[in-house]
């Protein structure tokens, strides 16, 4: 049996897919009718109180399951609380790239606020005015003040993924990145950095800030920056404008000017999902890519190398999946320059 295909989920649609125990009463499924169905897996219990079809849960990213578990914390508050971390990540809607959120992270003014809760990580921290903002009803660290925190815990991947986010929602307009915006925010994190002198994890924060590039639209991409960089790349432009048979530009994800070379991360998505297909056939969106990849090809003489999750798994399978279109490495998966194919 095919898995259901994986979604994302807005705010929105998160705030009516997550029903209480009174919602469900007011339908008439009263206690003993819901424990039934979540012993039937047909309902999931988010929280205590809170239940979400096992239909749309199976559907969800992990980003969209921790938002639900974000909402019913939210609900069951005495006052708001200021979420932070991870759960202030999925509510500006940024991608916590195969990390998986064991429990809702909150700020807490000192430790007499802190109470107990399995499900609860509760930090004390300082915040300035700045650093809380409001979405949908929820109160939460800032894009900016959130991508510091996730650079400071988590691991390179997804930590990078969210200041990729953060600084795209700052500086980039469509494919392109004003620069002068962008280094706004650089100075900004830079300024956080200094003022978090000797702050566990801030060596990795420094890399993660300075690696940053909104350009990168797509977790995947993100990843895919991280692997070139760590096979040798010392060259890569994101965003590559190609200008195209009816004058608009193509963009291309990666041009590696080492190898004279185009590289393009192919989320599937795009041939899959309906929404991203435009009314297209996934057949429609195939020829379509095909035309722009050989007018690419005739237009600058540089060779496509597309690559797809499966591939940027580790970075030995990215490294063996670039070998498939003829890059060199040496031993110790380093790129051996120049060499144009």
């Amino acid at each position: 049996r095919t898995p259901p295909r994986k979604r994302a989920l807005s705010l929105d649609e998160a705030n009516l897919m997550l029903r209480s125990r009174e919602d469900l009463a007011q339908e008439g499924v009263g206690d003993r009718r819901v424990r039934e169905l979540v012993s039937r897996g047909i309902l999931i219990r988010v929280r205590r109180g809170h239940f979400v079809p096992a239909t749309h849960w199976a559907r969800l990213w992990p980003e969209g399951r921790h938002l639900l578990h974000v909402l019913a914390v939210a609900r069951d508050a005495d006052r708001p609380p200021v979420l932070s971390h991870e759960s202030a990540a999925v509510v500006h809607a940024f991608p916590l790239y195969r990390h998986v959120p064991q429990r809702v992270h909150v700020i807490v003014p000192s430790p007499r606020h802190a109470g107990s809760a399995s499900d609860l990580l509760r930090h004390q921290l300082e915040l300035d005015d700045a650093d809380v903002v409001e979405v949908g009803g929820l109160r939460v660290t800032s894009p900016e003040r959130t991508a510091f925190d996730l650079a400071l815990t988590l691991a390179t991947d997804p930590a990078q993924c969210v200041a990729d986010s953060a600084l795209r929602a700052a500086a980039v307009d469509g494919h392109r990145l004003d620069a002068g915006r962008a280094e706004d925010w650089r100075a900004r994190m830079g300024d956080r950095l200094e003022r978090a002198r000797g702050v566990p994890g801030v060596r990795n924060a420094r890399g993660v800030i300075a690696f940053a590039d909104g350009r990168a639209q797509l977790p995947g991409e993100t990843v895919s920056r991280l692997h070139l960089r760590r096979v040798g790349f010392q060259e890569v432009d994101l965003q590559v404008a190609v200008p195209g048979p009816t004058g608009r530009d193509y963009f291309i994800d990666f041009g590696l000017d080492e190898i004279r070379a185009f590289g393009e991360f192919d989320g599937l998505g795009k041939y899959v999902d309906i929404e991203l297909r435009a009314g297209m056939t996934a057949t429609d969106v195939v020829v379509a890519e095909k035309r722009r990849e050989d007018w690419i090809r005739g237009r600058t003489g540089r060779p496509f190398m597309r690559w797809e999750d499966q591939h940027i798994r580790t970075v030995r399978t990215f490294a063996a999946r670039l070998q498939a279109f003829g890059v060199r490495f040496s031993g110790d998966l380093r790129l051996i320059r120049p060499r144009a194919f």
